[in-house]
């Protein structure tokens, strides 16, 4: 009778040890704001595209940031941020706790180009080709 006991003491703590849940999640997923904000062009009507966004209004001059989130083929989550001021417009990428900025150099009818060093970005549509030496990775926008 005891053995029996202490044999069922054991397999609930043991049960109980091997149940805790690990809180910290998968570290390579970038974690989204979970915020919607409803974005108006110019004529007040609502963008219905863009997951996040916001205008700021520095000095009479808009800056625009619009945020979304792409995912490759391998299922890598990337957060990209699209930055529009009068002076410039850049695109963030940002994965792995690591983020690439690269200004815009041009754009070729739908087709945005962002170039910097030996990175290149070309946005068209809902995806995003990311060139850096003989890598090549292709994104895909999310609806998250």
């Amino acid at each position: 009778m005891k053995k029996s006991l202490l044999t069922l003491g054991a397999v609930l703590a043991l049960t109980v040890i091997s149940c805790k849940k690990n809180e910290s999640g998968n570290k390579s997923v970038i974690k989204t704001d979970s915020s919607e904000t409803l974005v108006t062009d110019n004529n007040g009507k609502i963008d219905s595209i863009t997951q996040g966004s916001s205008t700021v209004d520095v000095n009479g001059q808009k800056i625009v940031k619009t945020d979304f989130v792409y995912k490759a083929t391998d299922g890598t989550l990337v957060k990209v941020v699209f930055k529009n001021d009068p002076k410039e417009s850049t695109v963030a990428i940002t994965s792995n706790k690591k983020t690439f900025t690269l200004p815009k150099t041009e754009t070729k009818g739908d087709e945005t180009i962002y170039k910097k060093d030996d990175m290149t970005a070309r946005v068209k549509g809902d995806s995003l080709h990311l060139e850096q030496g003989n890598n090549i990775i292709e994104l895909k926008r999310t609806k998250i």
